[in-house]
């Protein structure tokens, strides 16, 4: 499972440029409150024209993602997440196979955002504000050279799951249990990386400390072996510490000046000062733990995430695995520079933010490889939240919770 721990800097995403110091994106909804509200003014309605798919490639992108999830909704299993905030499980299937259906049949991306309209209802989430704002950062797998032995050169592994780590029935660590049966706390990245007791599970090892740390942060990545070999690993779990952004914290020591913020920045950063990695990340107290895994990159449904149309949310909030559109700025290519554009697409809310644990937060997943890196380095667009629903009833005017 992805985790959709991208929180280098902002607490959601490999490095990411600063964020609006207004805005609390971090922000908890109040108790009893609905992160989504329906829309029933049309003149709050995004453009989903804009967002439609207008070639066969990026159709059939997005009918793979969307058969992904439905595929995570057809075991028995996704019941038990349902209903959330007012979506049953049936609404949440009916709808994908809906949507699927007119996206095959019509084309024009005018006529096919009319269809939608006319048979959706559209949701939007509340956002950090109660007025929708919403932080969409980004993540990726990163490729890096690694080694399944220990060597001179590859020295910084990462490790498989201890077996005395227990889990509830939502994969969530409560503790580590001891030879007596007794469960106590989980230890922090400090002692788990200083006290040895994580001998023999190493899984793989890199040349580069940070590296390593960058793997807990992106939640999986790919290995290029010393023979060739490719190597995959996927989350496998984690401690229950508590996440903290050494993005946040070099910029308070003024390590980093702003205008420079970015993850190409802190690898600089670090790479001109290696002594002091340890004393920043191990104030991160999370610490996560890999498997190999083939065929992924996988998100929290256990289905492989797709480029640009796999969407990663705090799932407590959020019905997981059902169409979203997403309407914010991400960066692309032109020549040498990364420029924002805007960024308006149907995605499918199929990953979990580890950090992310907020109405107004959203991590895009970019793609696999030292570009995707660099564009989800410097991700950070304010934008909107939509969900699409089949049409249940009559729709009043204004915007309302949902029932």
């Amino acid at each position: 499972m992805l985790t959709g721990l991208c929180v280098l800097i902002l607490g959601g995403a490999a490095g990411c440029k600063k964020k609006d110091d207004a805005l609390d994106f971090d922000r908890p909804l109040p108790p009893g409150a609905y992160a989504l509200r329906r829309l029933v003014d049309p003149e709050m309605f995004p453009d989903l024209a804009a967002g439609c798919p207008t070639d066969d490639v990026s159709r059939s992108l997005l009918v793979t993602a969307i058969d992904r999830s439905l595929d995570y909704l057809a075991h028995p299993s996704s019941e038990t997440y349902y209903p959330l905030q007012g979506i049953t499980h049936a609404q949440a299937v009916d709808s994908l196979m809906a949507f699927r259906s007119l996206l095959l049949a019509v084309q024009p991306p005018q006529e096919l955002a009319q269809q939608i309209l006319d048979r959706f209802d559209v949701y939007q989430s509340v956002g950090c504000d109660d007025r929708g704002a919403v932080l969409f950062t980004g993540y990726y797998t990163p490729i890096f050279e690694g080694s399944l032995e220990p060597t001179g050169q590859y020295r910084y592994p990462l490790y498989r799951l201890p077996s005395d780590l227990v889990k509830n029935g939502e994969g969530l660590c409560i503790g580590r249990r001891l030879d007596d049966g007794r469960v106590v706390p989980y230890p922090a990245r400090r002692e788990l990386e200083t006290s040895g007791q994580l001998a023999g599970l190493e899984l793989v090892y890199l040349k580069d400390k940070f590296d390593a740390y960058i793997c807990h942060v992106q939640g999986s990545a790919r290995f290029r072996l010393p023979d060739g070999r490719e190597f995959e690993v996927g989350y496998a779990g984690k401690n229950a510490g508590e996440y903290q952004s050494v993005g946040r914290l070099l910029l308070a020591d003024e390590k980093i000046k702003p205008e420079e913020y970015s993850l190409d920045a802190i690898r600089r950063y670090f790479r001109e000062h290696p002594g002091e990695v340890d004393p920043y990340c191990q104030q991160n107290e999370s610490f996560i733990f890999f498997q190999e895994s083939s065929g992924g990159p996988f998100g929290s449904l256990g289905a492989p995430v797709t480029p640009y149309r796999s969407l990663a949310t705090d799932k407590s909030v959020f019905p997981r695995g059902c169409l979203t559109y997403v309407d914010t700025t991400v960066p692309v290519r032109e020549g040498p520079h990364l420029i924002g554009r805007p960024f308006r697409a149907f995605m499918l809310d199929q990953d979990t933010g580890g950090a992310i644990r907020a109405a107004g937060r959203a991590d895009i997943y970019l793609g696999i490889g030292d570009e995707a890196g660099r564009i989800a380095g410097w991700t950070a667009g304010v934008g909107k939240l939509y969900y699409l629903f089949l049409k249940a009833g009559a729709a009043e005017p204004g915007a309302a919770p949902l029932p």
